[in-house]
Protein backbone atom coordinates (compact mmCIF):
# COMPACT_ATOMS: atom_id res chain seq x y z
CA UNK A 1 0.00 0.00 0.00
CA UNK A 2 0.76 3.49 -0.67
CA UNK A 3 2.01 6.00 2.11
CA UNK A 4 -1.07 8.20 1.53
CA UNK A 5 -3.40 4.86 2.12
CA UNK A 6 -1.43 3.85 5.20
CA UNK A 7 -2.19 7.62 6.30
CA UNK A 8 -5.51 7.07 5.98
CA UNK A 9 -6.30 4.11 7.84
CA UNK A 10 -4.34 5.26 10.88
CA UNK A 11 -6.33 7.94 10.46
CA UNK A 12 -9.31 6.25 10.78
CA UNK A 13 -7.82 4.17 13.82
CA UNK A 14 -7.14 7.43 15.51
CA UNK A 15 -10.45 8.94 14.98
CA UNK A 16 -12.31 5.56 15.57
CA UNK A 17 -11.41 3.80 18.25
CA UNK A 18 -11.53 6.14 21.00
CA UNK A 19 -14.86 7.18 19.78
CA UNK A 20 -15.99 4.12 20.04
CA UNK A 21 -14.41 3.38 23.65
CA UNK A 22 -16.46 6.54 24.82
CA UNK A 23 -19.50 5.85 23.03
CA UNK A 24 -20.00 2.03 23.59
CA UNK A 25 -18.88 2.27 27.33
CA UNK A 26 -20.52 5.42 28.00
CA UNK A 27 -17.03 6.88 29.61
CA UNK A 28 -17.81 10.50 29.99
CA UNK A 29 -18.60 11.04 33.50
CA UNK A 30 -15.41 9.36 34.78
CA UNK A 31 -13.41 9.74 31.33
CA UNK A 32 -13.73 12.55 28.93
CA UNK A 33 -13.44 11.81 25.43
CA UNK A 34 -9.82 13.42 25.53
CA UNK A 35 -8.76 10.85 28.18
CA UNK A 36 -10.01 8.14 26.40
CA UNK A 37 -8.24 9.37 23.38
CA UNK A 38 -4.93 9.66 25.53
CA UNK A 39 -5.44 5.49 26.59
CA UNK A 40 -6.28 4.57 23.43
CA UNK A 41 -2.92 6.02 22.36
CA UNK A 42 -0.81 4.29 24.30
CA UNK A 43 -2.62 1.38 23.25
CA UNK A 44 -1.47 1.23 20.30
CA UNK A 45 2.06 2.34 20.85
CA UNK A 46 4.45 -0.35 20.78
CA UNK A 47 4.11 -1.40 24.59
CA UNK A 48 1.21 -3.02 23.55
CA UNK A 49 -0.19 -3.40 20.11
CA UNK A 50 3.29 -3.30 18.66
CA UNK A 51 4.06 -5.98 20.77
CA UNK A 52 0.73 -8.24 20.33
CA UNK A 53 1.05 -7.34 16.08
CA UNK A 54 4.52 -6.37 15.25
CA UNK A 55 4.30 -7.04 11.96
CA UNK A 56 1.06 -5.27 11.69
CA UNK A 57 1.68 -2.42 13.56
CA UNK A 58 5.55 -1.70 11.40
CA UNK A 59 3.26 -1.64 8.65
CA UNK A 60 0.35 0.57 9.38
CA UNK A 61 2.74 3.02 12.02
CA UNK A 62 5.57 2.96 9.42
CA UNK A 63 8.14 5.66 9.41
CA UNK A 64 7.05 7.77 7.02
CA UNK A 65 3.20 8.40 8.20
CA UNK A 66 4.53 9.03 11.76
CA UNK A 67 6.01 11.67 9.86
CA UNK A 68 2.97 13.26 8.50
CA UNK A 69 1.14 12.41 11.66
CA UNK A 70 3.78 14.15 14.27
CA UNK A 71 3.86 16.98 11.36
CA UNK A 72 -0.12 17.60 12.66
CA UNK A 73 0.62 16.65 15.77
CA UNK A 74 3.33 19.76 16.68
CA UNK A 75 0.75 22.20 14.70
CA UNK A 76 -2.35 20.57 17.21
CA UNK A 77 -0.53 21.35 20.09
CA UNK A 78 1.03 24.82 19.41
CA UNK A 79 -2.41 26.18 18.74
CA UNK A 80 -3.76 24.47 21.67
CA UNK A 81 -1.11 26.13 23.95
CA UNK A 82 -1.52 29.15 22.67
CA UNK A 83 -5.04 29.18 23.41
CA UNK A 84 -4.66 28.31 26.74
CA UNK A 85 -1.72 31.36 26.73
CA UNK A 86 -4.71 33.72 25.45
CA UNK A 87 -7.26 32.66 28.15
CA UNK A 88 -5.13 33.81 30.59
CA UNK A 89 -6.91 36.56 32.84
CA UNK A 90 -4.22 37.98 34.41
CA UNK A 91 -5.75 41.60 35.03
CA UNK A 92 -8.14 39.73 37.12
CA UNK A 93 -5.74 37.71 38.74
CA UNK A 94 -4.22 41.13 40.14
CA UNK A 95 -6.87 42.49 41.54
CA UNK A 96 -7.38 39.84 43.57
CA UNK A 97 -3.66 38.91 44.34
CA UNK A 98 -3.52 38.42 47.95
CA UNK A 99 -5.81 35.44 47.29
CA UNK A 100 -4.54 33.77 44.23
CA UNK A 101 -1.20 34.49 44.84
CA UNK A 102 -0.98 32.77 48.46
CA UNK A 103 -3.46 30.16 46.68
CA UNK A 104 -1.57 29.38 43.90
CA UNK A 105 1.73 29.35 45.70
CA UNK A 106 0.91 26.95 48.31
CA UNK A 107 -0.99 24.34 45.45
CA UNK A 108 2.07 24.61 43.21
CA UNK A 109 4.80 24.47 45.73
CA UNK A 110 3.71 21.64 47.97
CA UNK A 111 3.30 19.33 45.13
CA UNK A 112 6.52 20.81 43.65
CA UNK A 113 8.72 19.23 46.67
CA UNK A 114 6.09 16.31 47.05
CA UNK A 115 7.12 15.13 43.61
CA UNK A 116 10.63 16.10 44.03
CA UNK A 117 10.59 13.57 47.07
CA UNK A 118 9.27 11.28 44.91
CA UNK A 119 11.65 11.87 42.40
CA UNK A 120 14.76 11.44 44.49
CA UNK A 121 13.26 7.99 45.81
CA UNK A 122 12.40 6.81 41.99
CA UNK A 123 16.53 7.18 41.51
CA UNK A 124 17.37 5.63 44.69
CA UNK A 125 15.21 2.89 43.96
CA UNK A 126 16.38 1.89 40.84
CA UNK A 127 18.17 2.97 37.39
CA UNK A 128 16.33 3.41 34.11
CA UNK A 129 14.46 6.86 35.36
CA UNK A 130 16.94 9.82 34.07
CA UNK A 131 17.97 10.91 30.71
CA UNK A 132 21.39 10.22 29.48
CA UNK A 133 23.57 13.57 30.24
CA UNK A 134 20.96 14.99 32.43
CA UNK A 135 21.87 16.40 35.66
CA UNK A 136 20.02 15.13 38.88
CA UNK A 137 18.26 18.72 39.40
CA UNK A 138 16.56 19.06 36.35
CA UNK A 139 15.34 15.10 36.85
CA UNK A 140 13.99 16.31 39.92
CA UNK A 141 12.95 19.53 39.05
CA UNK A 142 11.22 18.28 36.09
CA UNK A 143 9.13 15.17 37.92
CA UNK A 144 8.32 17.84 41.05
CA UNK A 145 6.88 20.22 38.57
CA UNK A 146 4.82 17.68 36.94
CA UNK A 147 3.61 16.08 39.61
CA UNK A 148 2.32 20.15 40.56
CA UNK A 149 0.75 20.90 37.17
CA UNK A 150 -2.88 22.33 36.79
CA UNK A 151 -4.05 21.80 32.75
CA UNK A 152 -5.85 25.31 32.55
CA UNK A 153 -7.53 23.75 29.16
CA UNK A 154 -9.13 20.52 30.77
CA UNK A 155 -9.80 21.92 33.68
CA UNK A 156 -11.88 24.29 31.52
CA UNK A 157 -13.63 21.48 29.71
CA UNK A 158 -14.25 19.27 33.04
CA UNK A 159 -15.62 22.31 34.87
CA UNK A 160 -18.02 23.06 31.40
CA UNK A 161 -19.21 19.54 31.93
CA UNK A 162 -19.53 20.04 35.87
CA UNK A 163 -21.68 23.73 34.92
CA UNK A 164 -19.67 25.58 37.54
CA UNK A 165 -16.98 27.26 34.73
CA UNK A 166 -19.02 30.59 34.71
CA UNK A 167 -20.22 30.43 38.28
CA UNK A 168 -18.33 32.62 41.00
CA UNK A 169 -16.35 29.05 42.08
CA UNK A 170 -15.30 28.05 38.94
CA UNK A 171 -13.88 32.11 38.07
CA UNK A 172 -11.75 31.72 41.18
CA UNK A 173 -10.78 27.91 40.67
CA UNK A 174 -9.46 29.47 37.10
CA UNK A 175 -7.43 32.62 38.56
CA UNK A 176 -5.58 30.38 40.70
CA UNK A 177 -4.74 28.04 37.47
CA UNK A 178 -3.62 30.96 35.72
CA UNK A 179 -0.72 31.82 37.84
CA UNK A 180 0.02 28.12 38.06
CA UNK A 181 0.14 27.85 34.34
CA UNK A 182 2.90 30.86 33.95
CA UNK A 183 4.84 29.03 36.60
CA UNK A 184 4.80 25.92 34.40
CA UNK A 185 6.09 27.66 31.16
CA UNK A 186 8.96 29.56 33.79
CA UNK A 187 10.09 26.19 35.32
CA UNK A 188 10.34 24.35 32.17
CA UNK A 189 12.64 27.77 30.17
CA UNK A 190 14.74 27.10 33.16
CA UNK A 191 15.24 23.10 32.66
CA UNK A 192 15.77 23.85 29.05
CA UNK A 193 18.70 27.16 30.08
CA UNK A 194 21.74 25.87 28.03
CA UNK A 195 24.51 27.94 28.37
CA UNK A 196 26.39 27.20 25.19
CA UNK A 197 23.08 28.85 23.31
CA UNK A 198 22.29 31.47 26.17
CA UNK A 199 23.41 34.41 23.93
CA UNK A 200 20.64 33.09 21.32
CA UNK A 201 17.94 32.61 24.33
CA UNK A 202 19.12 36.34 25.33
CA UNK A 203 18.73 37.36 21.88
CA UNK A 204 15.45 35.55 21.36
CA UNK A 205 13.81 37.20 24.42
CA UNK A 206 14.82 40.92 23.35
CA UNK A 207 13.24 40.34 19.91
CA UNK A 208 10.29 39.26 21.33
CA UNK A 209 10.21 41.67 23.60
CA UNK A 210 10.33 44.60 20.88
CA UNK A 211 8.23 42.19 18.13
CA UNK A 212 5.27 41.84 20.78
CA UNK A 213 4.99 45.66 21.39
CA UNK A 214 4.52 45.59 17.56
CA UNK A 215 2.11 43.03 17.19
CA UNK A 216 -0.32 44.34 20.29
CA UNK A 217 -0.31 47.06 18.31
CA UNK A 218 -1.89 45.36 15.05
CA UNK A 219 -3.67 43.60 16.76
CA UNK A 220 -5.41 46.56 18.10
CA UNK A 221 -6.53 47.80 14.99
CA UNK A 222 -7.60 44.73 13.10
CA UNK A 223 -10.67 43.41 13.09
CA UNK A 224 -11.36 40.34 14.87
CA UNK A 225 -11.70 38.17 11.91
CA UNK A 226 -8.03 39.37 10.56
CA UNK A 227 -6.87 38.53 14.46
CA UNK A 228 -7.22 34.97 14.09
CA UNK A 229 -4.76 34.67 11.24
CA UNK A 230 -2.39 36.98 12.16
CA UNK A 231 -1.90 34.62 15.63
CA UNK A 232 -1.49 32.18 13.99
CA UNK A 233 0.94 33.58 11.59
CA UNK A 234 3.05 35.09 14.61
CA UNK A 235 2.59 31.85 16.10
CA UNK A 236 4.39 29.74 13.90
CA UNK A 237 7.16 32.82 13.99
CA UNK A 238 7.74 33.18 17.71
CA UNK A 239 7.48 29.12 17.99
CA UNK A 240 10.51 28.98 15.69
CA UNK A 241 12.42 31.64 17.22
CA UNK A 242 11.93 30.13 20.51
CA UNK A 243 12.85 26.44 19.16
CA UNK A 244 16.04 28.06 17.02
CA UNK A 245 17.19 29.34 20.34
CA UNK A 246 16.56 26.12 22.29
CA UNK A 247 13.73 26.91 24.70
CA UNK A 248 11.77 24.52 22.18
CA UNK A 249 8.67 25.24 19.82
CA UNK A 250 5.84 24.98 23.28
CA UNK A 251 7.72 27.52 24.87
CA UNK A 252 7.06 29.61 22.20
CA UNK A 253 4.14 28.94 21.56
CA UNK A 254 2.55 29.38 24.95
CA UNK A 255 4.66 33.31 25.21
CA UNK A 256 2.65 33.84 21.78
CA UNK A 257 -0.80 33.49 23.04
CA UNK A 258 0.17 34.75 26.67
CA UNK A 259 1.15 37.84 24.80
CA UNK A 260 -2.14 38.39 23.44
CA UNK A 261 -5.75 40.10 25.41
CA UNK A 262 -8.63 37.92 25.37
CA UNK A 263 -10.62 40.84 24.96
CA UNK A 264 -9.48 40.33 21.38
CA UNK A 265 -11.60 37.41 20.51
CA UNK A 266 -15.62 36.98 21.16
CA UNK A 267 -15.37 34.34 23.71
CA UNK A 268 -17.84 31.53 22.38
CA UNK A 269 -15.78 31.72 19.37
CA UNK A 270 -12.42 31.16 21.32
CA UNK A 271 -14.40 28.51 23.46
CA UNK A 272 -15.42 27.15 20.04
CA UNK A 273 -11.98 27.23 18.39
CA UNK A 274 -10.28 25.34 21.42
CA UNK A 275 -13.03 22.80 20.74
CA UNK A 276 -12.43 22.34 17.07
CA UNK A 277 -8.50 21.78 17.60
CA UNK A 278 -9.55 19.15 20.31
CA UNK A 279 -12.23 17.40 18.05
CA UNK A 280 -9.83 17.46 14.60
CA UNK A 281 -6.27 17.20 15.32
CA UNK A 282 -5.13 16.84 18.63
CA UNK A 283 -6.04 12.81 18.34
CA UNK A 284 -3.58 12.93 16.32
CA UNK A 285 -0.90 13.88 19.24
CA UNK A 286 -2.70 11.35 21.65
CA UNK A 287 -1.51 8.83 19.54
CA UNK A 288 1.85 10.30 18.45
CA UNK A 289 2.12 10.54 22.52
CA UNK A 290 1.07 7.04 23.05
CA UNK A 291 3.50 5.82 20.39
CA UNK A 292 6.29 7.24 22.57
CA UNK A 293 5.08 4.89 25.81
CA UNK A 294 7.84 2.38 26.99
CA UNK A 295 7.91 -0.46 29.14
CA UNK A 296 11.34 -2.04 29.21
CA UNK A 297 12.99 -1.67 32.26
CA UNK A 298 9.43 -4.11 33.77
CA UNK A 299 5.85 -3.21 33.70
CA UNK A 300 5.34 -3.28 37.22
CA UNK A 301 8.15 -1.04 37.88
CA UNK A 302 6.42 1.58 35.44
CA UNK A 303 3.40 1.23 37.71
CA UNK A 304 4.78 1.52 40.96
CA UNK A 305 6.25 4.32 39.71
CA UNK A 306 3.41 6.13 38.18
CA UNK A 307 1.27 5.17 42.15
CA UNK A 308 3.83 6.65 43.45
CA UNK A 309 3.98 9.97 41.44
CA UNK A 310 -0.23 10.20 41.63
CA UNK A 311 0.24 9.44 45.57
CA UNK A 312 2.42 12.52 46.03
CA UNK A 313 0.68 14.88 43.63
CA UNK A 314 -2.87 14.61 45.08
CA UNK A 315 -1.39 14.10 48.44
CA UNK A 316 0.69 17.42 47.85
CA UNK A 317 -1.97 19.20 46.13
CA UNK A 318 -4.99 18.58 48.91
CA UNK A 319 -2.33 19.87 51.40
CA UNK A 320 -1.60 23.06 49.50
CA UNK A 321 -4.92 24.33 48.68
CA UNK A 322 -5.89 23.02 52.46
CA UNK A 323 -3.21 25.12 54.02
CA UNK A 324 -4.49 28.02 51.39
CA UNK A 325 -8.49 27.67 52.88
CA UNK A 326 -7.25 27.74 56.24
CA UNK A 327 -4.96 31.18 55.57
CA UNK A 328 -7.76 32.75 53.86
CA UNK A 329 -10.57 31.81 55.83
CA UNK A 330 -12.88 29.46 52.85
CA UNK A 331 -15.83 28.19 53.96
CA UNK A 332 -15.82 24.42 54.44
CA UNK A 333 -15.51 22.40 51.77
CA UNK A 334 -14.37 24.50 49.21
CA UNK A 335 -10.57 23.57 49.98
CA UNK A 336 -11.20 19.73 49.09
CA UNK A 337 -13.42 21.28 46.09
CA UNK A 338 -11.07 23.70 44.48
CA UNK A 339 -7.93 20.99 45.35
CA UNK A 340 -8.92 18.23 43.14
CA UNK A 341 -10.03 20.30 40.42
CA UNK A 342 -6.80 22.04 40.51
CA UNK A 343 -5.66 18.11 40.19
CA UNK A 344 -6.91 17.98 36.80
CA UNK A 345 -3.98 17.36 34.79
CA UNK A 346 -3.81 15.52 31.43
CA UNK A 347 -3.10 17.84 28.13
CA UNK A 348 -0.40 20.37 29.69
CA UNK A 349 1.22 18.00 31.32
CA UNK A 350 1.47 15.45 28.58
CA UNK A 351 3.07 18.85 26.69
CA UNK A 352 5.60 18.90 29.56
CA UNK A 353 6.77 15.63 29.85
CA UNK A 354 6.74 15.47 25.91
CA UNK A 355 9.60 18.15 26.08
CA UNK A 356 11.48 16.39 29.07
CA UNK A 357 11.45 13.33 27.02
CA UNK A 358 12.31 15.38 23.72
CA UNK A 359 15.73 16.91 25.40
CA UNK A 360 16.23 13.44 27.24
CA UNK A 361 15.71 14.71 30.89
CA UNK A 362 14.27 11.46 31.05
CA UNK A 363 13.65 7.85 29.80
CA UNK A 364 10.59 6.51 27.91
CA UNK A 365 10.05 4.64 31.15
CA UNK A 366 9.77 7.79 33.53
CA UNK A 367 7.84 9.04 30.47
CA UNK A 368 4.88 6.28 30.62
CA UNK A 369 5.00 6.52 34.02
CA UNK A 370 4.45 10.20 34.21
CA UNK A 371 1.45 9.67 31.18
CA UNK A 372 -0.45 7.33 33.54
CA UNK A 373 -0.09 9.48 36.25
CA UNK A 374 -2.00 12.05 34.32
CA UNK A 375 -4.45 10.07 33.08
CA UNK A 376 -5.46 8.60 36.32
CA UNK A 377 -5.17 12.43 37.86
CA UNK A 378 -7.71 13.11 35.55
CA UNK A 379 -10.12 10.35 35.63
CA UNK A 380 -9.79 10.93 39.67
CA UNK A 381 -11.37 14.65 38.78
CA UNK A 382 -15.04 14.48 38.29
CA UNK A 383 -16.51 11.58 40.15
CA UNK A 384 -14.96 12.90 43.47
CA UNK A 385 -15.57 16.67 42.52
CA UNK A 386 -19.11 15.91 41.37
CA UNK A 387 -21.35 14.71 44.62
CA UNK A 388 -19.25 17.06 46.75
CA UNK A 389 -20.57 19.95 44.34
CA UNK A 390 -24.29 18.79 44.94
CA UNK A 391 -23.84 18.41 49.10
CA UNK A 392 -22.64 22.21 48.89
CA UNK A 393 -25.51 23.63 46.83
CA UNK A 394 -23.19 24.95 43.63
CA UNK A 395 -25.16 23.07 41.64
Amino acid sequence: MSTTELFLIAMVIILGVPYLIWRIFRTDYWAPLVVVQILTGILLGPGVLGKAFPDYYATVFAPPVIGALNGIAWWAVMLFVMIAGIELDLREVWRQRKECGTTAALALGVPLAAGCLAALGLLAWRTGWIGEGTQTWQFVLGIGMSCAVTALPILILLMEKLDILRAPLGQRVLRYASLDDIAIWAVLAILLLDWKRVGHQAAFLAIFAVASWGFRALMERLKETDRYYVSLIWLAAVAYGADWCGLHFMVGAFLAGAIMERDWFNLERLDGLRHNVLLTIMPIYFLSTGLRTNWNIGGTAVFVAAAVLLVASVIGKLAGVGVAGKLLGWKKGDAWLIGWLLQTKALIMIIFVNVLLDKHMITSETFTALLLMAVASTMLTVPIVAPRLKALGYV
